[in-house]
């Protein structure tokens, strides 16, 4: 079965998911950079106020672009928590 807008709006949705996967992948590097400054410079991988700061701006940026607060603060949730899970496996092995 063939359907020429449901083809179209499948092909937005797979370049859109195409794009958050290559967001993700630059986030990480620049977050395993992260992970190794602060295992040198003996500083924890969780920082629980930098993450509150962050949760509090993206709620307000989902809010502003009509995505719901709750569920970005989930997707953000846990994205922190593999990139704490880095932090401590990069700490964990120096």
């Amino acid at each position: 079965m063939s359907d020429a807008k449901l083809d179209e709006y499948r092909r937005s949705i797979d370049n859109i998911d195409a794009a958050l996967i290559f967001m993700l992948a630059e986030r990480f590097k620049v977050t395993q950079a992260v992970g190794r400054y602060k295992a040198t410079a003996g500083l924890p991988p969780a920082d629980p106020g930098r993450e509150a700061d962050q949760i509090a701006r993206l709620r307000k940026l989902a809010q502003s672009a009509h995505l719901d607060p709750d569920f970005s603060e989930k997707f953000l949730r846990f994205v922190i928590d593999e990139v704490i899970r880095h932090h401590e496996r990069v700490r964990d092995t120096a």
